[in-house]
């Protein structure tokens, strides 16, 4: 039966007289959903939008059919968040007075007192508050009563209860004064009603409908603070309830007497009403009229499931901010709600408006042993998506209309409100760096010095959606950062940014339905950017050199930015941003046209097998970026030997010509093992015979020292020039390429001299042996030379001694020498040669064409 469930009966009861008084303790239960205490007066089920454009569905077909049962509170305002101490008074008095009508009134009480509290059904209907008195409210309460016996399991007490009641027929009573306590509280008095005089037919299925008007007026301000703190902490386990009241009964014309009624209502922790949820529809701040100020438009949305409808005047309220531990909340804005229209069963809307000051020193102060604030905090809160955590109290100085009885309740309560975060990812638009210069790791800085990894400098430019809800005046000044770089989705390493950076920011207003964008744009210096992942930045270094594509690398950053607004300045920390770099690739041919050349050799060292020199070196960048190098050192290897290496210090790039590279090199081919030397020999035979020649340069584990993870990614690339040109001392665009510039034969002496070109220019070359063949055309032989005293070859051109020249008589590189007479031809010369530079020495061989040679007799 419906009733069955409306009605469960008392769960215990006592009963004491003292000069025909009666008590009774009972623990009210209920199973219906309508308008039990155990839900919310107000849900968040009702489908209205939300200001983050979300929505929560509820099905409110559900809760206009269900059929109504009892309900312990009344609705406050969805921002008013007091207790529903009215709830309690009217429904508790309700069911008291009915049952201990029918206790009092007959000569069996036992058997009527449990006949009473068994059979009892109370079904409320509505409960309005129709106004608001200077000491406490009015409410209309409307019931419907029964006694049931089929509840009731004592065959016993049922029929004498049928019996009674039904001789009885109806009881009434006079108007009465009824006062709530809390027994477990010093028995301070929660509150009292005024109740008009009842009549209650008593006979088993008769129904009695109530409607009635009573004067409910709070209590001790003290009590209602301690109950709604404990609840909000979550250690109220139960509420007990007791009402007293002197009560003044009567059958038909026979009056029964006036008796003092005590009677107690317990309250399960789980049936206590939880906070009303509720729906932000709009949310908006703007700059206040005042300097210094800010407004906050604020549209609340609840569902009310329960047949409660009441008016809710104007009221006031502080918002308060969580502090440090241990120290009290922070008034950070003043609020004021609209009037309030609360109906029975449909959306409730609630409107306030909110006006934040300067914001207190507090608020911003870094909390002890912390390197955030409150603000930090709570800011920190918003921006990940979490709810912030907001505290409601009411105002201590309310308008001037609202009665002092509020005031005192809502002042004496402080309510956490959770207040939804807003993700900031997809902020970012757009994300660029331009005028890019990146700094190679000192090898010489501490590692944990910033120097110890590369930087990179640029023009940082952002482009951020701004949320439709901030329409106040912000200014970016400084900002700094800590980033994780990305390539497809594979961290490469971190971007640090410690220092402030300066920055200016621009409010873009958008476009038709285009929201408002923020321009922000910075100069970052030196960002240490620490490489992590050396199979990522290899494959970044590929894509760049061969892959032909911009190669776009995601930032995920953790940014903390000055601003200013009318509140003042503030520091926003750790605000999540993301977007993408593009790093546009070297483009097609890019490394022939390095294009290195030699200016000047200068020999600092040498050993048996080694040379120390010094180069000035002029190159090409063609990329759009520019670099400064403290240090590098790559490996000079030829047919993939290792036969020297090279080092550069403190060397700055730019973009275009990069003219007198000081370059420190070390021809060493035992670096490249048993067969180094022979490689080494034959590469340096080629290009001094003009050869053309290749030279490839190649990163390892120690071009950068402490950079073991920037040194592997590097060493699986190699970079192939041609071995570049030298600038000998003379030339002539005619000239380049001869270290043999031209001969002279001494017909009849059989002498030869060669003028050579050193291409050092500050050290002399030794010429130990010499054993050379002349050529004509290529194929017949002229003669032969073989000289085994050391001559020299100085800086600049030199003149050779006389070389004996032993003729091939007859042949026909002979005869061409005899008609040449007097005049010139163009010879070829192989020669096997010992050269020595200090204490190196090497054997090389020389392959010259069209070497010009004039003939004398």
């Amino acid at each position: 039966m419906a009733g069955e469930e409306e009605s469960s009966p008392l769960l215990s009861s006592t009963s004491t007289n003292k000069t025909t008084s009666t008590s009774h303790d009972r623990t009210v239960t209920s199973k219906r959903t309508v308008t039990s205490e155990s839900t919310p007066l107000l849900s968040s089920s009702s489908s209205t939008a939300r200001y983050d454009g979300e929505t929560e569905e509820h099905d409110r077909d559900e809760a206009i059919s269900a059929e109504p049962h009892p309900s312990d509170a009344t609705l406050p305002s969805p921002t008013k968040k007091s207790r529903r101490w009215p709830s309690f008074i009217a429904m508790g008095i309700l069911g008291i007075l009915v049952v201990v009508i029918i206790v009092l009134a007959f000569i069996i009480p036992e058997a009527v007192q449990e006949y009473a509290q068994q059979a009892a059904v109370i079904e409320p209907t509505n409960l309005a508050l129709e106004s608001i008195t200077t000491n406490g409210v009015r409410a209309r309460i409307q019931a419907n009563f029964r006694l049931d016996g089929s509840r009731v399991a004592n065959d016993h007490v049922r029929r004498v209860g049928k019996a009674t009641t039904w001789v009885a027929h109806q009881l009434q009573s006079d108007q009465t004064k009824v006062n709530v306590r809390l027994p477990e509280y010093n028995s301070i008095v929660l509150g009292s009603a005024d109740v008009p005089p009842l009549l209650v037919n008593l006979r088993d299925g008769e129904v009695t409908s109530f409607d009635f008007v009573a004067d409910i007026t709070p209590g001790d301000v003290e009590g209602i603070r301690i109950i709604a703190n404990e609840w909000l902490e979550g250690r109220l386990e139960k509420l007990r309830l007791n009402g007293e009241a002197d009560l003044s009964l009567k059958s038909g014309i026979f009056p029964l007497g006036t008796h003092f009624v005590s009677e107690s209502l317990v309250f399960e922790a789980n049936k206590v009403p939880a906070i009303p949820q509720y729906n932000i529809t709009r949310f908006n701040v703007e700059d206040g009229p005042m300097k210094g100020s800010m407004l906050a438009d604020v549209s609340l949305s609840a569902f009310n499931e329960y047949p409660i409808g009441l008016d809710i005047p104007e009221l006031a309220f502080d918002i308060l901010v969580p502090g440090c531990a241990s120290q009290p909340s922070i008034l950070v804005a003043e609020a004021a709600t609209k009037d309030v229209h609360v109906t029975p069963r449909s959306d409730v809307e609630v409107e306030v408006k909110a006006v934040i000051r300067e914001l207190p020193e507090s608020l911003t102060r870094d909390c002890p042993d912390s390197t955030s604030s409150p603000l930090d905090n709570l800011l920190r809160q918003y921006m990940h998506g979490e709810p912030a955590t907001f505290f409601v109290r009411g105002s201590r100085h309310p308008d001037g209309d609202t009665p002092k009885w509020i005031a005192d309740i809502l002042s004496s309560v402080t309510l956490p409100v959770p207040f939804p975060g807003r993700s900031l990812d997809g902020l970012i638009k757009n994300f660029s760096l331009t005028d890019t210069h990146f700094t190679l790791p000192d090898p010489f800085a501490d590692p944990n010095d910033p120097d110890s990894n590369p930087k990179v400098s640029g023009n940082i430019l952002v482009t951020a959606d701004l949320p439709s809800e901030m329409n106040f005046g912000i200014e970016v000044t400084n900002v700094r950062a800590t980033a994780d770089v990305l390539y497809k989705s594979k961290k490469m390493g971190e971007l640090n940014i410690p220092k402030w950076q300066h920055a200016n920011s621009t409010r873009v207003e958008g476009k038709g339905d285009e929201g408002a964008t923020l321009k922000i744009e910075s100069r970052v210096n030196d960002a240490p950017l620490n490489i992590t992942d050396s199979d990522v930045f290899s494959d970044v270094i590929q894509t760049l050199l061969f892959g032909g594509e911009t190669v776009r690398l995601r930032v995920k950053a953790l940014v903390d930015i000055k601003v200013q607004t009318t509140l003042g300045n503030l520091v926003l920390k750790e605000v999540p941003a993301e977007g993408k770099i593009p790093v546009k690739p070297l483009p097609k041919g890019s490394v022939g046209s390095i294009d290195p050349k030699i200016g000047s050799l200068r020999v600092l060292g040498t050993t048996s097998d080694s040379i120390t020199l010094q180069a000035l070196l002029n190159v090409t960048n063609p990329t759009p970026y520019t670099a400064h190098v403290p240090y590098f050192n790559v490996h000079v290897m030829g047919n993939d030997t290792v036969l020297g290496s090279a080092t550069v210090e403190n060397l700055d790039i730019t973009t275009g010509t990069n003219s007198d590279i000081l370059v420190t090199a070390k021809w060493n081919p035992r670096m490249g093992g048993s067969h180094g030397r022979q490689v080494g020999r034959d590469l340096i035979s080629q290009y001094l015979s003009g050869w053309n020649t290749s030279v490839t340069v190649k990163a390892h584990r120690d071009s950068l020292p402490g950079q073991h993870i920037i040194c592997k990614a590097l060493s699986r690339f190699n970079m192939t020039f041609a071995a570049p040109k030298l600038d000998l001392p003379g030339d002539t665009p005619d000239e380049k390429s001869h270290f043999i510039r031209d001969a002279t034969f001494h017909f009849f002496t059989s002498t030869a001299t060669f003028t050579l070109v050193s291409p050092l220019h500050y050290n002399t070359l030794y010429l130990d042996f010499v054993n050379a063949t002349a050529l004509y055309n290529h194929t017949h032989q002229i003669g032969q030379i073989t000289y085994d005293l050391p001559f020299s070859a100085p800086p600049g051109k030199s003149q050779t001694p006389r070389l004996p020249v032993k003729w091939s008589i007859g042949s026909v590189g002979y005869d061409a020498v005899r008609r040449a007479i007097g005049g010139k031809l163009k010879l070829d010369a192989h020669a096997d040669v010992d050269m020595r530079l200090g204490n190196w020495q090497e054997s090389l061989w020389y392959r010259g064409t069209g070497i010009g040679a004039r003939v004398q007799l």
